[in-house]
């Protein structure tokens, strides 16, 4: 799907992109949203097999990984009307480099305080020769989820998609203004991705019946808060599916 595109004959480039608007209306927090679906995409964060399947990295380590389900289910039922209506899908998974070159500490810290060798690009785990390894069982999409041919993949190192990965630069080739946010966990890499994307001049919209996290119940209600005061709109995914008749 290329939206950025412009035509090119013998002779003659005419520098024009399309122009379609596709305007829908979506009850939203803190008010009524009308969307422009030429210029929307869908990002899914890190709904893969490390963070989300019971034989994943986050659950051997005696996280429980049970709350992720309803997002699955949500993203699940959702995507045919998605991909219907022409808005790209982009899948933004937790893919280390196997040499983790570009893992500073503070990352390789994150679940495991204690140096003991179980946290982010930690060299074996049970599901996969390192925790969250681009390539590996780990970082694949859980197999619920179908990723069609036609999305986008972007691996990232972070908490949040857009550093050091060429997720921006893709949303721009793909003439996108606003982004639709799902996947896990909602305070952590969907709320750091949603922060800089609202930062570097993205409209932002977090699906709220298409987030989950592990972490207690006040840090989803935080997190629910700030993205309505500061940043920008909450919405459900199932009623967007039932705008565009899906």
């Amino acid at each position: 799907m290329n939206r950025n595109t412009w035509t090119l004959t013998d002779g003659h480039a005419d520098l024009r992109r399309p122009n379609e608007s596709r305007p829908l209306d979506l009850d939203a927090r803190p008010q009524r949203l009308t969307l422009d679906l030429a210029r929307t995409a869908m990002l899914i964060i890190d709904l893969q097999n490390d963070f989300c399947h019971a034989g994943g990295w986050l659950a051997g380590i005696g996280v429980d990984i049970s709350p992720t389900r309803a997002a699955i289910d949500t993203v699940s039922a959702a995507l045919p009307a998605i991909r219907a209506a022409n808005i790209p899908v982009v899948w933004v998974n937790w893919g280390n480099r196997p040499d983790r070159a570009n893992l500073p500490p503070g990352v390789r810290h994150v679940y495991d305080p204690a140096g003991r060798g179980t946290g982010i690009g930690s060299a074996a785990t049970p599901s996969s020769t390192a925790v969250l390894e681009a390539g590996s069982w780990g970082a694949a999409v859980v197999d619920e989820l179908d990723v069609d041919p036609g999305d986008i993949r972007v691996d990232k190192f972070r908490m949040s998609g857009f550093v050091d990965t060429p997720l921006d630069s893709v949303l721009r080739n793909l003439r996108v203004d606003t982004l639709l946010l799902a996947g896990v966990n909602a305070d952590q890499c969907v709320l750091s991705t949603l922060m800089d994307a609202a930062n570097i001049g993205y409209d932002v919209v977090l699906l709220t019946d298409a987030v989950a996290t592990t972490s207690p119940e006040y840090c989803l209600d935080a997190t629910l808060y700030n993205v309505r005061q500061c940043f920008g709109f909450t919405a459900e995914l199932l009623e967007l599916t039932k705008v565009l008749g899906g």
